[in-house]
């Protein structure tokens, strides 16, 4: 069964909000050596309950706090939310070395995203 396995935090001044959630929760934030900017998010132990996430610049007034189900194909899925009567929001794109995602919307316009893990082809 599909499973919530990350969040995303969008903000306005992504080293504000860093600050913030450092501050607020002491949570390990660390800028990402990717090709986007990009902040980890370490919530805990990997021992304990929990999941960890990311931290990105808004792009959209829309973005808020999205979380991520991890899914073994991000096409099947795209193709259950349509057929769900949901929307693609961003098409399906290549996270270099991670895997694929994609962001969608379901048909109460809550954003969520999907995630295909493995390498990319």
């Amino acid at each position: 069964m599909p499973r919530v396995v990350h969040f995303e935090i969008s903000a306005d001044d992504p080293e504000r909000a860093v600050n913030f959630y450092k501050e607020v929760f002491g949570w390990d934030i660390r800028k990402w050596e990717g090709p986007i900017d990009y902040w980890l998010v370490t919530t805990g132990k990997e021992d304990e309950p929990g999941i960890n996430g990311g931290l990105m610049k808004r792009e959209d007034p829309r973005q808020s706090i999205v979380t991520t189900v991890d899914v073994p194909s991000v096409d099947d899925f795209l193709a259950k939310v349509e057929a769900a009567g949901g929307k693609t929001i961003m098409p399906k794109t290549e996270i270099p070395g991670v895997g694929f995602n994609a962001y969608c919307q379901d048909t109460e316009g809550n954003i969520f995203g999907i995630f295909e893990g493995g390498p990319s082809t």
